[in-house]
């Protein structure tokens, strides 16, 4: 024992790990420059995101804002030239579309063309007149009408056109003024008894030339039917004079609508007598002004020929056109007012492409207004003297004679038409019976009135969304829950890729789809569609009713959580005799064709491709986002929960209802705005299934027109700065910032939810 206690003993170190080898201390080092760049590069890409979204928001109201800017006027030199030092009295004055050369028609029958730039005369020339006649009368046509109205004294008028050809003599472009005669140049005679004619006015439809005159408190229609021989090319006029009562005060102006239906006379202070030019009677007598201190100092027809422009000596403005009562009668209908100042309205001058007109007030101020977006845009003075004036084709000269000058202004007023009232309010447009939404941004005819309210759109987008998540939210969150809460991890891990993959399916070809297979289908099996939509919740609850009450021995045989696969015939036996059924259901319940039943007894309007048709195929693209983001949130609320929940009592049910889905409803809620954002933006399916009507109509059978497929289906005819280009961008706009402020109220909502139910 000695020997063993004296003998030394033997230690074996211990092995160590060493973590400070060269190698692990540049796995380390690798490692922290890996987390330093990917925190910079997540950082980065976050603001990247952020200014990409502001500068998408900045180019937006960059191309907007200009649509809301208004009209400019700035004043060129101005010039006395030697022919306006002669004082005559001027009754017309115009320019030619390029702003070069201008016409003026004095009270002596004097025609002189001149230079814009200078001021220069060009040439002059005597109208050819009767001998012993004088001017008595001159109306211009209607805005864009080259033609000319010149009243005698002894009863005829004389019509003619002032026209500038374009040569390019050497290379250079050179305009010709010149004035023609298309009717002759012999009067015609408008008063068969040769008295002189103090008002004329004009109107040219197709081949039909319409003058009317007044002689005193007299009224003459005289019509002219143009007609050409095919076959040796002579032009014969065939006159026909129209008889209508007679006024019994002094007649001030008159005028003929475009379409050679109506006679418009202005009398006496304030009075307008409208005629049905084919009953040849009085249509009705109308008051136009209801302060009786005031009277109608001017008057104008807009572009068109169909509204009327009123201007009183209180300084307003009133705009008046033909609209139908609700007995089916047209009269006269008063639209809108605008106010230039307190003084009276001297001329009105209207534009010849758009709605819009310029005023000339007796105090020397000139006024330009657009009277669809009833927008006042600009008022300014130009001259005391100011006697008339003259506004060109393209609304960008104004020429103003005061006096024995003659100012020049270029006017920017690129986009009149637009604004808040006419973008979001009712509008009353012409040839309508009453103020309305609507979106019609072209048409064929050069007299069109722009219609670009923004409310129809907004509607069909909040309409197609609300259709589409009515089917998907319920469907897409209830088999979120079910998949989450009660299915096996084996059936789970087979259904959610599958619904998954649903998300991958192009927009285009559902669109595509719902368009060309679905929209006829559905016609014809209303009544399926609609009993496929009833029967298969009741066919759903009816099996699991009667999965109940089968022996427990025979439900043990299905493992827990696969009892789902059981609805899959159940839901294809309901789906098939709902829609085999559909013929005898149409021709037991609704004669035979529900269309029509819905049609002619229901008085609702039908179109193939409707809302039904968007909401089940874009119900159909929104499900997936709804279910994936759903189903995470309800499978990540710990099983502490549920288990705790189950072990104090609780049933499954009440455990879901109260612990389960009360977690998860930040989750559920950011699923549902997501779903809604993205059927909000959806494009390709709402323009393809839908007839792209933009109507203001809940009604399921009918189409809409949304913002987004607005843009796509408009941007590539529209003119780049044009004020349609900017009010489709005005749409994006509008439709980004629904979204942006719909996720941040969403994402508010989300985070009061989850402060609420952090503690279950």
């Amino acid at each position: 024992m000695n020997d063993l206690a004296n003998s030394p003993m033997t230690t074996t170190s211990s092995s160590r790990i060493d973590f400070n080898t060269p190698e692990l201390q540049r796995k380390r080092r690798l490692r922290a420059l890996k987390d330093h760049l990917t925190r910079w590069y997540v950082f980065v890409g976050g603001l990247a995101v952020l200014a990409t979204i502001t500068l998408i928001f900045f180019y937006l109201a960059y191309v907007v804002m200009p649509l809301f800017q208004g009209a400019e006027l700035s004043a060129k030199p101005a010039q006395s030239p030697a022919w306006l030092q002669d004082g005559s009295q001027p009754l017309l004055l115009t320019v030619e579309e390029q702003n070069q050369i201008g016409l003026r028609i004095s009270a002596q029958g004097e025609a002189l063309f001149f230079t814009v730039k200078t001021g220069a005369e060009l040439k002059r020339s005597s109208l050819p007149l009767p001998a012993g006649t004088q001017v008595t009368s001159l109306q211009q046509g209607q805005p864009g009408s080259s033609l000319v109205a010149v009243g005698l004294s002894n009863g005829q008028a004389l019509v003619l056109r002032h026209a500038y050809k374009a040569t390019y003599p050497d290379g250079k472009k050179t305009i010709t003024p010149e004035l023609e005669f298309p009717y002759g140049v012999a009067p015609l005679q408008v008063d068969p008894q040769g008295r002189a004619l103090e008002h004329v006015n004009l109107s040219v439809h197709e081949d039909s030339l319409m003058l009317a005159g007044s002689s005193g408190n007299q009224l003459h229609v005289l019509s002219l039917l143009k007609e050409e021989n095919m076959f040796t090319g002579e032009v014969a006029l065939t006159e026909t004079q129209i008889e209508l009562p007679q006024l019994a005060e002094p007649i001030k102006a008159m005028y003929i609508d475009a379409r050679q239906n109506w006679l418009f006379v202005l009398n006496g202070r304030a009075h307008l007598d409208v005629f049905n030019l084919a009953k040849r009677n009085l249509n009705g007598r109308y008051e136009l002004l209801q302060d009786a201190s005031a009277e109608v100092t001017t008057s104008a027809q807009l572009l068109g020929g169909i509204s009327l422009m009123i201007g009183d000596s209180k300084g307003n403005v009133s705009q008046w056109f033909m609209a139908r009562d609700p007995d089916d009668e047209q009269r006269l209908k008063h639209i809108r007012d605008f106010q230039m100042g307190d003084s009276a309205i001297r001329q009105i001058v209207a534009e010849e492409r758009r709605k819009g007109f310029v005023v000339l007030d007796a105090s020397g101020q000139v006024g330009v207004f657009h009277s669809t977006a009833q927008r006042t845009l600009l008022i300014e003075p130009v001259s005391a003297d100011a006697r008339i004036l003259a506004l060109s084709p393209r609304a960008n000269r104004i020429l103003v004679e005061a006096g024995p000058q003659l100012l020049t202004y270029k006017l920017d007023n690129p986009h009149p038409e637009i604004s808040w009232s006419s973008l979001w309010s009712k509008v009353w447009y012409e040839s309508y019976d009453k103020p309305e939404h609507i979106w019609q941004s072209t048409a064929a005819n050069a007299e069109f009135e722009p219609k670009m309210s923004l409310a129809p759109l907004t509607y069909g987008t909040l309409k197609a969304a609300f259709y589409a998540m009515l089917l998907a939210a319920p469907l897409a969150i209830a088999a979120a829950i079910f998949t989450a809460y009660f299915m096996a991890p084996g059936m789970r891990r087979k259904v959610k890729p599958v619904i998954e993959l649903m998300e991958a399916l192009p927009t285009v070809i559902l669109g595509f789809f719902a368009g060309l297979f679905l929209a006829p289908y559905v016609e014809l099996h209303l009544p399926g569609i609609f009993s496929l939509l009833l029967l298969t919740p009741i066919g759903i609850l009816l099996a699991g009713f009667l999965w109940t009450r089968l022996p427990a021995s025979l439900r043990l045989r299905v493992p827990d959580g696969w009892e789902a696969a059981i609805l899959i015939p159940v839901v294809l036996l309901v789906g098939w005799l709902s829609l085999g059924m559909s013929p005898l259901l149409e021709s037991w319940f609704f004669g035979g064709d529900m269309r029509l039943w819905i049609s002619n007894d229901l008085g609702i309007q039908f179109d193939q491709r409707n809302a039904l048709i968007v909401g089940l195929a874009m119900g159909f693209a929104v499900i997936p986002n709804i279910y994936s983001i759903a189903e995470d949130a309800v499978f990540s609320v710990p099983r502490s929960l549920t288990l705790g929940s189950l072990a104090l009592g609780a049933t499954p049910w009440q455990t879901l209802t109260r612990v389960v889905i009360l977690t998860a409803s930040p989750g559920i809620f950011s699923a549902l705005m997501i779903g809604m954002g993205r059927a909000v933006g959806e494009t390709m399916i709402v323009l393809m299934a839908t007839g792209n009507t933009p109507v203001m109509e809940m009604n399921i059978f009918e189409g809409m027109r949304t913002l987004a497929a607005n843009v796509a289906v408009e941007m590539p005819e529209s003119e780049v700065g044009g004020s349609h280009y900017r009010v489709l961008f005005l749409s994006a706009f509008v439709l980004l910032t629904f979204t942006f402020v719909m996720n941040t109220l969403a994402e508010l909502i989300r985070q009061r939810l989850r402060n609420k139910y952090a503690s279950l």
